[in-house]
Order: structure tokens, then sequence, then C-alpha cells
């Protein structure tokens, strides 16, 4: 092979060639970026389109490869005289990384809010309403009283209870998903595998059950499979929930699934399908989802059209009514964002910045609401220049992205959740984000207040037009009167029926009979499950065990086989394990 001159200022230097045809060197280079190629989609999975980001990133990888292993074949890093020939063998991989990376840039530019802001604006249709007549007054049974972190910690405790479970599965809180089931919101929350090595012992199996947690009631429910879940976002390798879809589906690009049941209680995942709507990167919305069947894994591909057209290959639709269960197709992510698009964009992007005439942008959080048997974001809406108060607030469905805004001046979400908290002062309770409810008219913020151990113990309603009118109790009867009463001392009358709302009180009121029970220590074990430790101690001449929470009783950590103790526990309570209410 003829040497290559390489000119360095006025001397005319011959790199040195390395032994062995270049081709052998070529060939093996392709080689080795085709296994990389190959690993490196199977743990990356990225969408094959050209408009998904990490195609790029994938792309970029594998002739990287080619490069390196094009270097190491030619010993270029191992003698320096031979680094000039491998420069200029790979000038092509070079050439094309370039390529790419101006495609990235342009394509970001198109697609910048500063050249395309009226269409980013354009993503969500938001039409207006009137809350008093379209949001009808809410049913106070089911009304939701926890948010997640408490649905998290009640879920946990759920699953501690069960013996055959707690050592292996863990709650999963991530996934926890709030959805409409047999007309009462609920939060359906995964199980994950304690870890990798109990991950190995389980996953022929499949995850065996999930946890309804019910959020009126507050009681938890773990639902047990007859078959387990064989595939989610726990699982490694094809069973892997986002590696199945993609290998079923190559050119999509998917967004973060959520957990979801059927109205027969059928544990599905639902991983929404985007598409970049302005440029090349820019716009994300949800065209449609693929619900997969977390048991067998099938998978069935719905788009979200209103208007009878798809983009995807399907002739299924979120609004068909076998598929009135979906609740939650677009993220609540996605819609407040693009919602602020919406607002802030309206008059084009130099107004946002200079002027911002009918400039709005959301409050610092969101919440779900239940109607007509669908689950809506709900978020108060601000002026832009001003974050002192709310101008209205926006619901929008989570199944069809159906957006509507009330007009509605009033205190921002974190101005009631202070007058809440003031209310109760002496006691530290912490408010949840409020829900917005129709309390005979008057738009209403209610919220749960709860203590250091995310145990709910009182509730509070808040006026939106005035923040300081304020009422709590125990229970939501009790609170809905006191602020009824408030409303009434200041002019205000609603007509509010508290008799129907029964006579439930929060975790704090007793609401069962309890016994003590007093033994000898025979045996003691302990667990770590969601972070909380948790003791089963079985006492001498029976066959139960009692758990006890570390954080419940302290001293439980000093007890000693041969100690006597004394537990207090409910009254009704049976089984293989019970639940201790004190440490006497």
């Amino acid at each position: 092979m003829d040497p290559i001159n390489v000119d360095f200022g006025n001397k005319n230097v011959v790199p040195e060639t390395p032994k062995g045809s270049t081709w052998k060197k070529v060939l093996g280079s392709l080689l080795i970026s085709l296994i990389v190629a190959g690993v490196a989609y199977y743990f990356m999975l990225p969408a094959l389109n050209f408009k998904a980001f990490e195609l790029y990133i994938y792309i970029a990888v594998v002739i990287m490869s080619y490069i390196a292993a094009f270097g190491v074949l030619s010993k270029a890093y191992f003698r320096p005289e031979y680094m000039e020939y491998a420069k200029n063998k790979v000038k092509i991989p070079i050439v094309l990384i370039l390529v790419l990376a101006a495609v990235v840039a342009v394509g970001s530019l198109v697609g910048a809010e500063l050249f395309r802001a009226k269409d980013y604006a354009k993503i969500i249709e938001v039409k207006d309403g009137n809350f008093a007549e379209e949001v009808a007054e809410i049913d106070f049974s089911s009304v939701p009283r926890l948010d997640k972190d408490s649905s998290n910690m009640i879920a946990t405790r759920a699953l501690g209870e069960l013996s055959d479970y707690v050592s292996q599965f863990v709650v999963n809180s991530y996934y926890s998903t709030q959805i409409n089931y047999k007309g009462t919101p609920v939060r359906v929350q995964s199980l994950d595998y304690g870890d990798v090595f109990k991950w190995l012992k389980n996953t022929k199996n499949g995850i065996p059950a999930y946890i309804i947690v019910d959020m009126t009631t507050q009681k938890a429910e773990t639902v047990r499979l007859e078959e387990g879940m064989k595939y989610s976002p726990a699982e490694h390798f094809n069973e892997y929930l986002i590696r199945h879809v993609r290998f079923k589906y190559p050119t999509l690009m998917l967004g973060e699934p959520s957990f979801e049941i059927d109205d027969t209680g059928r544990p599905f995942w639902i991983v929404p399908v985007q598409d970049k709507t302005i440029g090349l990167f820019g716009g994300v919305d949800v065209i449609g989802a693929v619900i997969v069947d977390s048991i067998n894994g099938d998978t069935t591909l719905v788009s979200t059209s209103l208007d009878g057209t798809t983009k995807l290959p399907t002739d299924k639709f979120v609004t068909d009514a076998e598929f009135q269960w979906l609740d939650q197709v677009y993220s609540a992510s996605i819609v407040n964002q693009q919602y602020n698009y919406y607002g802030k964009y309206n008059n084009g992007f130099w107004n946002s910045i200079i002027g911002q005439e009918n400039v709005k942008v959301t409050s610092s959080g969101y919440n779900y609401l239940a109607l007509n048997d669908d689950v809506y974001m709900y978020t108060g809406v601000t002026s832009i220049s001003s974050d002192q108060s709310i101008i209205g607030f926006v619901l929008i469905n989570q199944r069809t992205k159906e957006a509507v805004y009330y007009q509605q001046a009033g205190a921002l979400e974190e101005t009631a959740r202070t007058s809440a908290q003031g209310k109760v002062q002496e006691k530290g309770y912490v408010a949840t984000f409020p829900i917005l409810l129709n309390v005979s008219g008057e738009p209403t913020y209610f919220m749960a207040l709860k203590d250091s151990s995310q145990l709910v113990k009182m509730y509070a309603m808040v006026n939106v037009e005035q923040s300081t009118l304020v009422g709590v109790g125990a229970s939501l009867a009790e609170c809905t009167e006191n602020y009824a009463a408030e409303l009434k001392s200041n002019g205000v009358n609603v007509d509010v029926d508290v008799d129907s709302m029964g006579d439930e009180t929060t975790s704090d009121a007793p609401v069962e009979e309890t016994v003590d029970v007093t033994g000898t220590v025979a045996e003691i074990r302990s667990v770590i499950t969601g972070g909380e430790t948790y003791f089963y101690i079985k006492l001498t001449d029976n066959a139960t065990y009692y758990k006890v929470a570390v954080k419940d009783a302290e001293k439980i950590v000093i007890l000693n086989v041969g100690d006597t103790i004394t537990f207090v526990v409910d009254k009704a309570a049976t089984g293989d394990i019970v639940a201790v209410k004190k440490v006497k």
C-alpha cells in the first residue's frame, strides 16, 4: 500500500503504516461496531424515528465504537507513529458524527420556542367554562382524602401485614396512579422486588399482587393474583416493560408508563406514545398509548385522536367504550407544560417577555379530581406578573386532553395551605396540596391535614375567594359543618347536607374495640420494609406473630426472649400476623 504524505509546515512526513491489510482492519472494526450496535440497542432502546433525540445519540455511540475499534486494530493507541494513519482512515466516520450534530442543532433550532411560539400555544385547545354550572357539586362520599405520600405509607403498612410477601417485595411508590375504580377514587400501586437476589428468586412467577388504596376510606387492599405479573419496570431483560414494548413497536416514541387496572381488577401498564409536533424535537404531545397486559404481555395500540383520524397503525381509540376504564393517558406533567405554552405564547414569544399582556401560567402544583368517571388534572392559573393570587383554574381530562379554563379570582393553593395549617398550628400538621370542590356553588379548596408520620388527622376547607374563611374538623362532616358556619357568619349562605356524609372520622379517632394480650416473648424477628423497621414477636403458647413498628414503640428494640410484654390489639384481629396498636 502506498504511503500517505502529510505536510507539517515545510516538511513532508510519511506516516508509518502498521502491518496487515487495511481492509481487514476495516472489516474487523465494522464487526466490532455491529456487536456494539446490538448491545447498545438492547440497553438504550432508542426509537427508530428521526424525531427521537436518543436515536442520534445511539448512532453516534455506534460510529464512535468503529473509530475506537479501528484505533485499537491499527495499534494507533499503542504506537504514536501509527496515529496519522488511523486518523486518515476514519475521516468519513468523523464527518458522519459532525453531520449528526448539525442535524440535531438545526432540528432543535427550527423547533425553538423563539421562532415557533404560536405553534406551541396551539398544542392544547382550551375552552372557557362556568364552574358553578359545569362542575357538579361533589359527592362527599367520593372526596379523595389522601395524597400520594399518605397512600404510599398506607400501602407499605398493608404489605407489611402479609408474611409471605414482606421479605420479598416492596411497594413501588413511583408507580402510584390515581384512577376511578368502580366509581371510587383510588390509588393503585405496583410492587417491586426487594433486591436483585429476590428478583432472581421470584421472577419466574412474577409479581404476585398489587395494592389498592381507597382515597375516601383510607383503607388498603392487597389484591393477590392467580398468575403473577411477568412484565413491569421492575423486570430485567426481555420482560422489562419498555424493552418488551420497544421490540413490538420499534418506531414509536414512548413516554413514562403508568399502572392501572380495568373494571375487573386485571392489571395493565399504560405506555404513552409521543410525537414531536414542532420542528424536529419540539412540541411533545401524546398521540396514543400501548396498553400492556402485565400478566401475559399482550399489547393493544390505541389512538388519542378525537376526530377519527390517527397517526398510528390502529383502528382503536381511547374514546372507545372498551377503554372507558383508562384514566391516565396524558401525564399531569405533559398537560401542565402544554397549558403553560398556551398561557405564555398566545400573543407571541416577545409578548411573554416584554409587555406580558394576557400572559398566564399554572401555579406551583397540581392535583387530581374525579369527574364524570374520568380523572382530571386540576391546577390554579395565575398572571405571570403576579403570583400572589389566582385568576382562574384549569381542569384537563387525562384520558382525552379536553381542557376547560374557569375564571375565578382567589387565593393561591399555597396561601390556602398556609391558612389551613394556621387553624391548627399548635398541632404542627401539614396540609396536602388542595383539590377543588364545588360546595353549594362556592369554589372551595379541600385538603387533608397530616402529622409527621403521614397519617391524616383532620380535614380543612378554605374558600377560594376569601382564604381567611376556613373550616377544619376531625371528620369530613365536622369540617364541612364548620366551614358552612364560617361562611354564614360572613354573609355567605350555603346549603350542605352534612347528615349525608356519615360519621367517618380520621385515623386518630378510635373506631374499633381493643384488647390487651400479655405473654412471655418466645421469638423475635425483624424486617425493613419501605424504609421502616418492623418487629414480629411471638409469645409463649401463642401461634400468632405480633407486628410492631419501631417508630411506634421504640422500646421494642431492647426486648429480649423471656421478657414479659403486653400488646394492645384490635379485638376482632385474627390470623398468623396481628398488627399491634400500642405496646404497654
